[in-house]
């Protein structure tokens, strides 16, 4: 928590009963378009996102919101002050990574309500405008071509040296490598790991990195005959060339990491047990009375890296006896048949959707139903993983104040996941941008939309 800081909030409270959370927002500050930033703002906000109910307004949700109670809840206090209400005393911890997400940013009420139709509070203008009061503001959006922000005269930070930011849609990799060679755009954010190769050499060309969220895995569906068996399931882990998925196929885009929290978040279990260990893996197969193998079958997005690893895992468990089938298929088809428990193995990525660690315990480390028409469909569900213990655990998780036994406690449950679990947790991603020579400034951040781009100089 010592880590969190407000950037429109000046200081919080937290309540003897835990469930109310009192802001006070800071002085002097203002939107884009020169209207101040208060509180009846910021209640505005987090009130539009939970009505709207668009897919994050789940990471409020879960702390008690509704679209019916929201405004009971979350509540003006005074001209600069706010009382942001809870069904339980959940973490603080939790409560303000929660609001450190996307979907809390505070919106100019004003604007937006400029702009209203049909009670949508200013939705459909604000797919392709700005009332937000961030250091550069959108002056022209074109779908599937290009964002250009322009500097915002009205933030109240250290002005951003570049006067515009161009982001171009270019979807294919070696297009983006060859504008950046020739020097026609500054940023490369999408190249594969043959380009970032291509261009180490280059004088003109440097190479930008930075820890992410994602977390590449194995999900082993519980109602196979052979991965339901624990062995089985131990053995998997020892059956995968993590090295050389991290540093040939990958090429530093990833780093081998096997703790279901991505490095850098409170209570991250960085420690990587696992190794390729044929042997082993042959003993634990004996075992479960597998010494000759199985056959099993594995859903496979079909994009070149993806594929690349799932080769190198087939080649790996051939070793050991298993015969591993690749299915491959697009992200829709796929993904479409992980969802509905009919997969063998799939391999995926899994990116947070806020900075607390409840995002990924309560997928990887949480079931409380595992029916097959059940209301909760976390990865867990999705492997057919039946843990009431560990749910209950990931519940209480959620709840404890103390940041630092809350730490300890997804310590603890990320190592039972690596000793009773259906994932092979095995990298977490790394981004890596090639960049001109001349540009400094830019800040990878740990989640798919916190690259900071405000301090960029060229």
């Amino acid at each position: 928590m010592s880590d969190i800081f407000g950037k429109a909030a000046e200081s919080w409270t937290v309540s003897e009963d835990g469930m109310t959370i009192s802001f006070t927002m800071k002085e002097g500050r203002e939107f884009a378009s020169g209207n101040p930033i208060t509180a009846e703002d910021a209640v505005f906000s987090l009130v539009r996102a939970v009505k709207l109910n668009k897919s994050p307004a789940f990471i409020i949700g879960q702390l008690g919101l509704t679209a019916e109670n929201a405004d009971a809840n979350i509540v003006q206090t005074g001209p600069m002050t706010f009382d942001f209400i809870m069904d339980k005393p959940y973490s603080p911890s939790l409560v303000l990574y929660c609001l450190t997400a996307t979907v809390a940013s505070v919106v100019d009420k004003t604007l937006a309500m400029e702009h209203e139709a049909d009670g949508d509070f200013g939705y459909e203008w604000l797919k392709t405008n700005y009332a937000g009061s961030g250091p550069f503001m959108i002056s022209d959006w074109r779908p599937n071509e290009a964002v250009i922000l322009q500097r915002n005269p009205n933030y109240s930070g250290d002005a951003p040296a570049m006067e515009r930011v161009v982001y171009r849609h270019i979807p294919e990799t070696s297009t983006q490598r060859l504008l950046l060679e020739k020097g026609d755009i500054d940023i490369a954010r999408n190249l594969t790991a043959e380009d970032i190769s291509a261009l180490e050499d280059n004088e003109d060309v440097k190479i930008e990195s930075g820890a992410k969220g994602s977390l590449y895995y194995l999900g082993m569906n519980q109602k196979s005959e052979y991965l339901s068996v624990p062995e089985v399931r131990q053995a998997m882990k020892y059956l995968i060339d993590y090295d050389t998925i991290a540093n040939t196929i990958m090429a530093g885009k990833v780093k081998v990491h096997q703790g279901f929290l991505p490095e850098g978040f409170l209570g991250a279990y960085n420690e990587n047990p696992f190794s390729l260990d044929v042997e082993k893996a042959k003993a634990l197969l004996a075992e479960a009375g597998l010494e000759e193998g199985f056959k099993v079958t594995m859903d496979t997005r079909n994009t070149p890296e993806i594929t690349a690893m799932a080769q190198a895992m087939q080649q790996s468990m051939a070793q050991a006896g298993i015969e591993l089938e690749l299915i491959p298929g697009d992200g829709k088809q796929t993904l479409t048949k992980y969802r509905a428990r009919n997969h063998d193995i799939y391999i995926g990525r899994w990116g947070p959707d806020f900075q607390d660690p409840h995002t990924n315990a309560s997928t990887f480390a949480y079931n409380p139903d595992n029916a097959d028409d059940a209301a909760s469909k976390p990865l867990a569900w999705r492997n057919a993983w039946d843990i009431p213990e560990l749910s209950a655990a990931t519940d209480a998780a959620m709840v404890e104040a103390d940041a630092d036994a809350r730490a300890e406690m997804y310590i603890e449950a990320q190592k039972s996941v690596m000793e009773t679990g259906p994932f092979v947790i095995y990298a977490q991603e790394i981004e890596v941008m090639g960049e001109r020579a001349n540009v400094e400034g830019v800040v990878v951040g740990p989640s798919f939309n916190d690259n900071n781009f405000a301090h960029v100089t060229k």
